[in-house]
């Protein structure tokens, strides 16, 4: 049996405390890790996950820097490393800029600049916060894969292009270096029935196509075309439509979808690149909950 993926993990209003019941059947069952996307509260919910679980491993993935203040984010930063005995790896990234002004109010500037300055400044106050936990930073393209080559000890990527990340990373240098830590998120749908599946995963990706920074990233993996219908789709404002552009080369590429053995050996190829799979689940007869059962199903 292959190795188990770090699980993706939501709270949901209603269903916080099932969420945090299910997080320890996560542990019960050996999965490694638990990492906490950046819908609702992360830091809140990996303060929760730390006290009803020991053994399993927590991340962010990620806490966008603009929500909160460095001084804020590594005070908690540090009280979940300590607490947790460290098992908590704290995910940062710019988010994206449209939703950084519509849900957040911010004003971003230069995304290099301004996460090298976050870490910075997390650290500069380690003396008063205590030791911070590894930092990780959300990476897509080359140079914030730099970046956190230079002042972080992992990256994360999420929806990324399998033979993209490949090449992406013999291209940067101390990537492959021991110790430091890659992963992608990755939306996985189980199902026999793999249109019905590819499908759910084709509305998922609805909103990354939407972003620019994917859009780009997508690019340069390779997929030109299908970029460039998506943004004649959007200039149109047929959005409905951009489950239609979506290729199945790049869908494979990019998610994972069909029977349990066609997930599970995706989740494996990814392992074998290097990079630690997340896996992001769905379903198309349930929610949450029900996705990872299904996972549950898929290795046991």
């Amino acid at each position: 049996m292959p190795g188990l993926p770090y699980v993706s993990l939501v709270s949901t209003p209603s269903k916080r405390a099932a969420t945090l019941e299910l997080a320890a059947e996560i542990e019960r069952r050996g999965f490694p890790g638990i990492a906490v996307p950046s819908l609702g509260d992360t830091m809140a919910l990996c303060t929760s996950l730390a006290h009803v679980t020991s053994t399993v491993r927590l991340v962010t993935a990620i806490q966008p820097i603009y929500r909160s203040s460095a001084n804020e984010i590594a005070s908690t930063a540090a009280y979940l490393h300590e607490v947790s005995g460290g098992r908590f790896a704290l995910g940062l990234g710019v988010s994206h800029q449209a939703m950084n002004k519509r849900v957040h109010g911010a004003r971003p500037g230069r995304p290099l600049q301004d996460v090298r300055e976050y870490v910075e400044a997390m650290r500069a106050g380690e003396r008063f916060t205590g030791p911070l936990p590894p930092v990780l930073l959300a990476t897509l393209r080359d140079r914030m894969l730099s970046l956190a080559v230079d002042v972080a000890q992992g990256a994360l990527w999420a929806n990324a292009s399998r033979r993209a990340v490949a090449a992406q990373l013999d291209r940067v240098p101390g990537v492959r270096s021991d110790g430091f830590w890659l992963a992608n998120m990755i939306p996985c749908v189980i199902d026999e029935d793999r249109r019905a599946a590819a499908a759910v995963n084709r509305r998922t990706m609805t909103t990354y196509v939407g972003l620019p920074n994917y859009r780009n990233a997508w690019r340069e993996a390779g997929y030109v075309e299908e970029m460039d219908a998506v943004e004649a789709v959007l200039a149109a404002g047929e959005r409905e439509r951009l489950p239609e552009v979506m290729s199945d080369q790049w869908l494979a590429d990019c998610t994972l979808y069909g029977s349990i053995d066609e997930v599970r050996a995706g989740l494996e190829g990814w392992r074998d690149i290097g990079v630690e799979p997340i896996a992001v689940m769905s379903s198309t007869s349930g929610g949450q909950h029900h996705a990872i059962r299904q996972l549950f199903e898929a290795y046991h």
